[in-house]
């Protein structure tokens, strides 16, 4: 608070009381006997009034303006009007005393030393009512219902109206303390709150019903005057202390108004204003203006200021959120900063803290010495003072840590932050230096030194700018690190950078805000107050005592960074707060300007789909390669709806088509035929083109059809008649295009294939002489017939046909043809998988002779492969072996299952038994029923009780449970040894060792290792010795070597019927003289022995006195070897199948031949070549 005296006057008189008109133009004094009305503005007495014979002690004036009254020591009272024309006196028995007005109905009470009077304008009389005391002072409530009475014997009468008495209330000093000013608080919130002023010296308050509230506060003065601001936030007395002083509302000193010489016995407040006028003992007048500076910080989004004198409000700029702070003693400064608010009290400085940033400020620490400082600072761990030219920094203990003085009076001071106790300070002096001081370094640091004073500072938020203003209200900004004036603005009060943008700043002056972009022209808009902040789009302005957040669209500096086609920087200022129609303005520029990134951005804020979408077209154009901006800018033209511009664009980029095909899009038909004109046939083509286009979706098929065959669109033609169905207008077109013309043939066999005509897509592939597409379309048919005869003819489709029909085969459920064609195809893996299929299901359902068969086919496949792929050759020969060894199992097998699953059996005893011990001695695991059961029949008694002892191990089904059982019993009532027979059956023929039925090293013999070679149908030990040729012995050499003519001899026996060219049979002569001294038996008898298998290594010699008819050749295809075996008994004659090398006695294989039209083992026909 800051009173300033607006002008005094002098009368001869003392001045007792005085009041203001309602609209404030005029006060009206008791002076003496006259009364005086004076201009409010400059104290001239405009008249005095005379109409008193004695000392006038009391005035007041009516709320509507219209009447005043004067109350006199003559008795009387007179009513004035305005026009100070004096039209009614009415008397009293004694002295008059005070005189009010009721506020609402201008009813007037007059009080004298002995009663009181009530009178209104309607009445005819005024109604007294005598006291008990002398009245000193009266005040009517705000509604006007009642009227308070201050007596010279302590107590407060209130009565209503009427003159009844509502409330007495008595003071604890009775007549010691007489009651000598009363006044009624005017605000409404204050519920009728009675302040009553004693000359005990104490000032209290009291409710309409007569309870005192508040605290009573001493005065150390006798009170002669009270009176409350017009709002109620203030009182203002005077009295014996010859001070007008100034009051909180709640009665706690704030200051003095005014020192005088004499009592002063009245004071009142200019209505709805900060003017207060008194008047003293010695007849001077005064008039005081109250400037009520306002105390307040601020720091980013949160201002903390005084209110009330005593209050401190904490105020969130943004979501608007308060905080009182009430410290019941006159609030001298204010500092914030981060999470620190100090407040200077006349005694002390409290330091409050907001630990977790929730608007909860506690008092933490408390600086208890009373300074007198012209600015405060606060930082997070320190207390700054400014007392004119020096700077004290204290910490919260109240401990003096460091010291500046500066050259000249400091005028601005702002925290510039930093890290906790090395925060940086901006000082601007009143002789131009501008400084800055780390709180941490003694050493101040020099920024700037202006000619002029320094009223305001602001570093930008890169601390890369200063911008200040002096004392002539001019902006001026300068590069911190150059010293170099960037610009400079006129009429600014003060400054502020925007926090988020490092080239924006605004300041205010002349009651405009203006906003400035870089080196742009200022924006202005009017404003009230002045700025304080600016962050973001929110600028902080201070009106009056109020702080507010303006949200200021960014539309003007954005408007200007897009004149100068500046479109990141326009983007940078439209993000801090700009309208939709702004968003699309920069958007749109920005894309005409071909910052695709920035028009994305905006366009993205409007949510405005169809250009993002045009922009991510373009963007993936530029990946592509393309680089033409014209074209770009003829598309943003074209979707701005700007055509014409956009058609000029696309000539000028050489792409007169999309200019065409946009007109012709938007049916703009008339511009197209303008666009194109006469001397362009290939453009007017198109335009007819497009025509036929809008035929087409004008449901005109055939017209358009028609029409794009006059504009040679031979495709779009054939397109609209093949989607229609129209086979022959389109066979007729097919006709006649050249061959040469493949695409459209290619649509028109399209067309023909969805059709169905299956004649009209091979004529049309013919023509075109598209084989591939031709076979492509009869696998598609299934003409398989006429398929088969083009790969006769073209041998490179072979893949595409075979591979089809085997798997059209294989949907069919001819697995076995869909394996073979797979194989013709070359797909050899899909033809495994088929045959692993086969094998599958066999197995599981039974079928074992299948399944050995297609073990076998799978072991020659495997084999095929391994011929072919080196990588798999060695995988795929241990699968040969695998699946060669499963398909015999299984074809033996077979047999067995049939003997004991059928009722009758074709083998006889012998073979069953042959092919079960075959079975035993190559099967590690189980025992098969059927070789228990002929072992008893043929006499191996021994291996009859093995083999039941064995089943009694397993798991037997249950049909053959009481035959095995029955079995075991009746086989131990036979001896304990085999028949010699079969033990002879058993015979080595390279070493002549009798071996046992039943052999745990499988089937070789125990003495020698050679392995037994079996017939293929009875499953007897054949009179076969493999051999091996030497080294350095080829096949074809051994082939040469060995005799391959059989001689003819009259005696030979009988060789049967021929069976087969391909067939290799072996026919021995009985004649034949056999010496010896054979060089084959001796390389036999010579080299077995041991107990590891010797195999019989023949050398040139042996292999020239060999002779054909003994010799059997398994010729394996590679990588396999040949296999050679010598028969050792002449008079057996052995046959082997030329296709799966399978040996049998000749007989068995040529009824086997006659039974199954091929070979049992491998099915190889009896017809088929070899």
């Amino acid at each position: 608070m800051r009173p300033i005296e607006k002008w005094k006057e002098t009368v001869r008189d003392r001045v007792y009381d005085l009041a203001f008109k309602p609209d404030g133009s005029q006060i009206i004094m008791a002076a003496g006997q006259r009364v005086l009305v004076c201009d409010a503005k400059d104290g001239t007495i405009i008249q005095p009034l005379k109409g008193h014979s004695d000392t006038v002690y009391c005035v007041a004036y009516a709320r509507d303006g219209k009447r005043f009254a004067s109350g006199s020591a003559d008795k009387s009272i007179i009513i004035w009007t305005s026009k100070l024309e004096g039209i009614l006196r009415y008397t009293h028995n004694d002295a008059i005393q005070c005189v009010a007005y009721n506020p609402i109905t201008h009813q007037l009470a007059s009080c004298s030393s002995g009663d009181f009077g009530l009178w209104s304008p309607e009445q005819k009389s005024v109604n007294k009512n005598k006291v008990s005391s002398r009245i000193t002072c009266c005040g009517w409530t705000n509604d006007g219902q009642y009227l308070a009475l201050g007596m010279m014997n302590g107590v407060v009468s209130i009565r209503n109206k009427n003159g009844e008495e509502k409330v007495k209330i008595e003071r604890p000093g009775g007549s010691l303390s007489p009651i000598w000013s009363i006044a009624w608080n005017p605000s409404r919130d204050e519920h009728d709150t009675l302040a009553v002023a004693d000359w005990g010296q104490k000032l209290s308050f009291y409710q309409l019903s007569g309870k005192q509230v508040l605290k009573e506060r001493t005065l150390n003065y006798d009170p002669c005057c009270i009176s409350y601001f017009s709002k109620g936030e203030y009182i203002v007395m005077g009295g014996s202390d010859k001070q007008v002083s100034l009051y909180t509302k709640d009665g706690v000193r704030l200051g003095t108004i005014g020192d005088h010489k004499a009592w002063v016995w009245t004071c009142r407040v200019k209505p709805d204003s900060n003017y207060v006028v008194c008047g003293c003992q010695d007849g001077t007048i005064y008039c005081y203006q109250l400037n009520f500076t306002t105390v307040h910080g601020l720091y980013k989004d949160l201002y903390a200021y005084r209110d009330n004198m005593t209050n401190v409000i904490v105020q969130d700029l943004i979501t608007e959120q308060n905080l009182r702070i009430k410290c019941h003693e006159l609030v001298k400064k204010i500092a914030i900063y981060r999470n620190r608010l100090a407040i200077q009290l006349p005694e002390k400085i409290n330091i409050c803290t907001d630990d977790l940033s929730t608007m909860e400020y506690r008092i933490t620490d408390k600086i208890c010495k009373k300074f007198e400082c012209n600015l405060l600072v606060v930082c997070s761990q320190h207390v700054i003072l400014c007392q004119e030219k020096r700077l004290q920094c204290l910490s919260f203990a109240g401990v003096k840590e460091k010291e500046w003085v500066m050259e000249s009076m400091i005028r601005y001071i702002k925290v510039i932050g930093g890290p906790p106790c090395k925060e940086g300070l901006l000082v601007g002096l009143k002789n131009g230096a501008i400084l800055k001081i780390f709180i941490d370094n003694p050493f101040p640091i020099t920024l700037l030194k202006l000619s002029l004073s320094v009223r305001c500072l602001d570093m930008s938020a890169s601390r890369k700018k200063l911008a200040v203003v002096d004392e002539r209200n001019t902006l001026l900004v300068y590069d911190i690190k150059s010293k170099e004036l960037l610009f400079q603005e006129p009429n600014a009060n003060s400054v502020a950078w925007n926090t988020q943008c490092e080239d924006m700043l605004c300041f205010s002056g002349n009651g405009y805000l203006n906003i400035k972009a870089s080196n742009f022209p200022v924006h202005q808009q009017k404003m009230q107050g002045f700025m304080v902040g600016y962050n973001g789009s929110r600028i902080f302005c201070l009106h009056v005592y109020s702080m507010s957040a303006v949200e200021v669209p960014q539309s003007a500096p954005m408007y200007q960074y897009l004149e100068k086609k500046m479109f990141k920087e326009a983007y940078q200022i439209a993000c801090l707060g700009v309208t939709d129609s702004d968003w699309r303005d920069l958007a749109t520029e920005a894309l005409e300007g071909l910052d695709f990134e920035t028009a994305k951005k905006a366009f993205i804020r409007i949510r405005d789909l169809r250009y993002l979408e045009l922009i991510s077209n373009i963007e993936e154009r530029k990946k592509r390669g393309e680089n033409d901006n014209e074209l770009f800018l003829a598309d943003v033209y074209a979707f701005q709806g700007k055509f014409r511009e956009a058609a000029k664009l696309y000539k000028r980029a050489g792409h007169e088509s999309k200019a065409l095909s946009m007109y012709t899009d938007l049916r703009m038909f008339e511009y197209a035929k303008e666009f194109v004109g006469a001397t362009d046939p290939q453009s007017s083509k198109l335009l007819i083109t497009k025509q036929a286009d809008w035929a087409k979706c004008s449901k005109e098929p055939r017209a358009a059809a028609e029409m794009y065959l006059s504009a040679g669109e031979h495709a779009k033609a054939i397109d609209i008649i093949g989607e229609h169905g129209w086979a022959d207008m389109l066979i007729d077109i097919a006709r006649k295009l050249d061959k040469a013309e493949r695409e459209p043939l290619a649509k028109c066999a399209m067309h023909f294939k969805r059709l169905r005509h299956h004649g009209y897509a091979s004529e049309t592939y013919s023509k075109m002489g598209d084989l591939k597409a031709l076979v492509q379309l009869h696998v598609e048919t299934r003409h398989w017939e006429e398929a088969f005869s083009l790969v006769e003819k073209h041998p490179q489709f072979k893949y595409d046909v075979f591979v089809p029909y085997a798997q059209w085969l294989a949907e069919n459920d001819r697995f076995e043809e869909a394996q073979k064609a797979f194989h013709k195809a070359g797909r050899q893996n899909e033809a495994v998988k088929v045959l692993e299929q086969l094998t599958h299901n066999a197995v599981v359902e039974n079928r074992f002779n299948d399944a050995g068969y297609y073990y076998w086919m799978l072991s020659m496949q495997c084999l095929d492969i391994a011929r072919e792929s080196k990588e798999q050759k060695k995988e795929m020969l241990e699968k040969f072996e695998s699946f060669q060894h499963l398909a015999e199992l299984y074809y033996v097998y077979s047999s067995i299952q049939r003997y004991t699953d059928e009722p009758f059996s074709s083998h006889m005893p012998e073979t069953i038994f042959s092919l079960c011990r075959f079975l035993l001695n190559n099967l590690t695991k189980g025992v098969l029923p059927g070789i228990s059961k002929e072992s008893c029949k043929l006499g191996a008694y021994k291996l009859a009780r093995y083999s039941y002892e064995k089943l009694q191990e397993l798991h037997i089904p249950s049909r053959l449970l009481e035959s095995v059982e029955l079995g075991s019993l009746t086989i131990h009532s036979k001896p304990f040894h085999d028949s010699e027979d079969f033990i002879e059956d058993m015979m080595c023929y390279r070493c002549s060792t009798n071996n046992p039925l039943l052999n745990s090293q499988g089937s070789m013999c125990i003495n020698c290792r050679q392995p037994f070679i079996y017939s293929a149908s009875s499953y007897e030990v054949l009179p076969l010795v493999q051999f091996y040729l030497g080294e350095g012995i080829s096949d074809e050499e051994a082939l040469s070597l060995i005799d391959l003519e059989v001689p003819h001899t009259e005696d030979c026996k009988a060789r049967g019927p021929d069976v087969g060219s391909d067939l290799e049979a072996l026919r021995i002569d009985d004649g034949l003289d056999h010496t010896d001294d054979d060089p084959f038996s001796a390389k036999m008898s010579f080299e077995q022995g041991g107990s590891t298998f010797v195999p019989v290594k023949v050398s040139r010699s042996v292999l020239r006195s060999m002779s054909r008819r003994d010799v059997l050749i398994k010729r394996w295809p590679k990588p396999l070897n040949w296999e050679y075996f010598r028969s050792l008994l002449p008079d057996v004659s052995i046959t082997m199948c030329p296709s799966c090398f399978k040996m049998f006695h000749s007989e068995d294989y040529e009824i086997l031949l006659l039974q199954h039209n091929c070979c049992p083992y491998c099915r190889r026909p009896i017809d088929e070549p070899n």
